[in-house]
């Protein structure tokens, strides 16, 4: 029996299986993605999950001196009025000399309040520092009694074994006093 050869020097019969080869393969690769695709879109978070990314916290009720807590996305939230002596002891740090180096500035919107998830960057604790009867550290600011660190009137780590400050968490002020916690949708 003899087989059709093209111009290139292949039989027309292996050419023909090369592209029902590729084809199917083609074929079955989209067949997977679109079976997979519901199982991945599974994984996005629900619409209710979604409506807990943002937190509105009316700050009026707040003294200067005062702090309050707030849950966002589970976590607690550190929301302090801070004192003129406050802002003045952290503008004052020389931020070469920080372990994780931010300016007051930079971790706050307006000096008066600050803003910070109050979760111990060494371990994940909540430290102390909220009520008036809580240890502080050294700084004022926030002593963690799991494994000592302590951070200053600007959430900075100065001591301990945190590697970095409390995070600042995204926020905006909608108007003066009212911020919202977290990205809007």
């Amino acid at each position: 029996m003899s087989q059709a050869v093209d111009s290139a020097g292949t039989a027309d019969g292996e050419s023909r299986r090369d592209f029902l080869l590729y084809a199917t393969g083609a074929v079955g690769a989209v067949g997977t993605a679109l079976a997979v695709w519901p199982f991945i879109d599974s994984m996005n978070p629900a619409k209710d999950v979604l409506a807990l990314a943002t937190v509105e916290v009316d700050l009026s009720p707040v003294a200067v001196g005062q702090a309050i807590t707030v849950v966002w996305r589970g976590k607690p939230v550190f929301v302090r009025h801070r004192t003129p002596e406050d802002i003045e002891q952290a503008k004052a740090v020389d931020v070469s000399t920080l372990r994780d180096p931010e300016t007051d500035e930079e971790r706050t919107i307006k000096p008066e309040w600050l803003v910070m998830v109050g979760i111990c960057t060494h371990l994940g604790c909540v430290p102390k520092g909220q009520k008036p009867s809580d240890p502080k550290g050294e700084w004022n600011g926030w002593f963690c009694v799991c494994h000592g660190s302590q951070y200053d009137t600007a959430g900075r780590i100065r001591k301990g074994p945190a590697p970095l400050n409390l995070p600042v968490p995204e926020y905006a002020f909608l108007d003066d006093t009212t911020i919202r916690i977290g990205e809007e949708g």
